[in-house]
């Protein structure tokens, strides 16, 4: 059934409103049937040739075949249309190659994990475990380094930290590599914490997952727990910004408590403080607390009406919440749903649906972690 009216005060205006209230009965679906769809309407609706290139592992076949990468492991028997994850991941890969000579390549405004050609060489080598493929991507620190380079994790310094943390995790066996990575990651570190707060991103000191405080903190935590203790002000500070009713301002001076979800507001931050709590003993209750008051808004204010995806849509505010919300939210990112929500003029479709953070592939993700009981993390943040 098509999902319920929205509030009556975002009816005020003529525009789509951002979310619908969710006051239907708790549901939930087959995760696994439901991951088989999924996977099979991104393959038929979006094949490796009809997405176009760019995006790293954000958006574009590279995310694509990042996904497939990841649930190959977990799935190794499933076929989609007759192939192995594995082989959609190499097809996918394949076709993000063939533009190789028409990404411009990491610079000081674009070095995360939105870009291109780092993300090729992470991907390549965490797939083959070609150390040549780590020495090139290590070489890029000279960019990530510099002192104009950007912080947050889509353009900047924290999205090459997790992509040396994906390539890190193929290579435990190898300790010259490892000590290579760690040093790295060390620079990198070191470089973001030599500035001055708030970190900004175009002159604006955001605090949310993709461009904002929460996004570089959690990369630098996951990758090196030891600083965790010279990061307690600045995530101390952050949670002192969140309003009474949940969510976060996705940029200081706070303006209006407007967007919940992943890249800006309380879904990405809940979605962060659960992967590095344990790293702030000193916060801890603070840091609880401020998970219940942001659960209570998503399951408030979550249920958007952007399409189902990680960046801003249900699938990204679902894998913030737990058991049974988390199952609730996703009953409407089902093809069913989605169709419904489109024919009602209630859903707002996406500029990159075939992708991992913006579309279909995302979706799927989603519905891998209820199939397997994963933690609930947002691959290509913090699930590594």
């Amino acid at each position: 059934m098509p999902p319920p009216p929205p509030p009556a005060a975002d009816m005020s205006t003529k525009a789509r409103p951002r979310y619908f209230r969710n006051d239907m009965e708790p549901s939930k679906r087959d995760a696994h049937k439901q991951l088989v769809a999924s996977l099979t309407r991104l393959v038929t609706t979006f094949p490796p040739d009809k997405v176009p290139p760019g995006g790293g592992i954000y958006y574009g076949p590279i995310s694509i075949a990042y996904l497939f990468f990841i649930l190959h492991p977990m799935y190794p028997e499933l076929k989609i249309e007759e192939m192995e994850l594995s082989g959609w991941a190499a097809v996918y890969l394949k076709e993000a190659e063939k533009n190789m000579k028409s990404y411009p390549g990491p610079s000081v405004g674009m070095c995360g994990v939105k870009d291109d050609i780092m993300a090729i060489l992470a991907l390549g080598a965490a797939s083959s475990k070609d150390s040549d493929m780590v020495n090139e991507l290590c070489k890029y620190a000279d960019i990530t380094t510099d002192p104009e380079a950007e912080c947050e994790w889509l353009n900047g310094r924290a999205g090459y930290l997790y992509l040396l943390r994906m390539v890190r995790a193929t290579f435990i066996n190898d300790q010259r590599t490892l000590d290579q990575i760690e040093d790295t990651a060390d620079e990198v570190i070191e470089s973001i914490m030599e500035l001055p707060r708030p970190w900004k991103w175009h002159g604006k000191a955001y605090l949310g997952a993709v461009h904002g405080a929460i996004g570089i903190i959690t990369q630098i935590v996951l990758t090196d727990p030891s600083w965790s203790t010279k990061l307690e002000a600045d995530l101390g500070a952050l949670l002192s910004y969140q309003f009474d009713g949940g969510n976060w301002p996705s940029s200081i001076p706070a303006g209006k408590d407007r967007l919940v979800q992943i890249c800006h507001g309380a879904p990405g931050i809940v979605a962060s403080l659960e992967s590095i709590r344990e790293h702030f003993p000193k916060l801890r209750e603070r840091i609880e607390g401020a998970i219940r008051k942001g659960r209570e808004c998503i399951r408030e204010r979550g249920l958007l009406t952007k399409e189902p995806c990680l960046c801003h849509g249900i699938s990204g505010n679902a894998l913030a919440l737990e058991d049974a919300d988390f199952e609730h939210f996703l009953t409407f990112t089902t093809g069913h749903e989605m169709k419904s929500m489109e024919k009602d003029g209630m859903m707002e479709k996406s500029d990159d649906p075939s992708s991992l953070w913006c579309g279909e592939a995302g979706r799927a993700w989603a519905w891998a972690v209820a199939d397997k009981g994963l933690e609930r993390r947002l691959l290509g943040y913090n699930d590594i």
